[in-house]
Order: C-alpha cells, then structure tokens, then sequence
C-alpha cells in the first residue's frame, strides 16, 4: 500500500487519520476528501477487526488508537457485532464531485 502523505508532517497525518476513524465510528459516515477517505479505510477495517476479536487485548489497542471511549464502546458494541459473519471489506468510498473553494475531489466514507 501506498502512503498517503496528505501535505502533513507524519504527527500531523497520524492525528488527522485517527480523527477521521474516530468520526466514522461515531457518525457510521462522513463526507472527505477522497484521498483521505481512501487512506482511513484500512485504518477503520483494521478497527472493526479488533472489535470482531473482542477480547480485553483488542479493546486496549483500540482505544489506543481511536480518540474517545464512546468511539470504543460503539466499535465493540454497535459496528463490529454487524460484521460477525463478514471477512473483510467493512467500508465503501464513493466519490461525490468536487469541492467548490479549491475543486478538490470528495468521497463520503461509510460503512457497508
């Protein structure tokens, strides 16, 4: 997989990256830029698998990563309980035109 540098230093792309999972965990979708929608999705597949595993191992990493315990307690028990049965490929992107200030191509990011 190719890095995505997004125009940040690596502590700045690493808190932009959680922000975005952490929201998308919350709100279930949220409308980017379709460079930064296509670099958190397997950030946030990486998520609902450690939900899928659930153990107290899992939650801690996950916690370690997103930025609220709401997002945490939501992964384990709303998003990853939907995917039991899946193997894989729990979010879609979809391009949705360009932003009028600077023409930048959006996405929204939600999940399957």
């Amino acid at each position: 997989m190719r890095l995505r540098k997004l125009g940040r230093t690596s502590g700045q792309r690493r808190a932009v990256l959680r922000s975005l999972v952490t929201s998308l965990v919350l709100e279930g979708r949220i409308e980017t830029t379709e460079a930064k929608a296509k670099s958190i999705k397997p950030l946030a597949d990486k998520m609902v698998t450690l939900g899928k595993r659930g153990d107290l191992h899992a939650r801690r990493q996950a916690a370690g990563f997103l930025n609220q315990p709401a997002a945490v307690k939501r992964l384990f028990d709303d998003v990853a309980p939907k995917y039991a049965e899946r193997n894989g490929g729990y979010t879609r992107v979809m391009k949705t035109g360009f932003r009028r200030g600077d023409a930048t191509p959006m996405a929204i990011i939600e999940w399957v």
